[in-house]
């Protein structure tokens, strides 16, 4: 859903007609609230702010099991280094 001139509303104007822009946006819309000219908040409906965190956890959960998958593409393909032997060889390059 885009955003139109009418979905951008100045501060003052939408403290003085919340009630209203709460019912336009529960219908579905998003409302842009300015500051000062510049965009200050928007104000969109809870079940859609809750839809959009989902969506963000599961990008989260997709994004770790690709690193997963990268990480055992890399153990199949002996692309590994032991923590233990690396920790070992930066100690003792510290201490020469």
């Amino acid at each position: 859903m885009g955003i139109s001139a009418s979905d951008v509303t100045p501060l003052l104007h939408a403290r003085a007609n919340f009630l209203e822009l709460a019912e336009d946006v529960k219908a579905g819309a998003e409302k842009i609230i300015t500051k000062n000219g510049e965009s200050y908040i928007a104000l969109i409906d809870a079940s859609r702010l809750d839809y959009n965190h989902q969506l963000e956890r599961e990008r989260i959960h997709l994004l770790l099991i690709d690193e997963a998958s990268k990480g055992l593409d890399d153990v199949v393909a002996g692309k590994v280094k032991y923590a233990l032997s690396t920790i070992q060889s930066i100690k003792r390059r510290r201490s020469a």
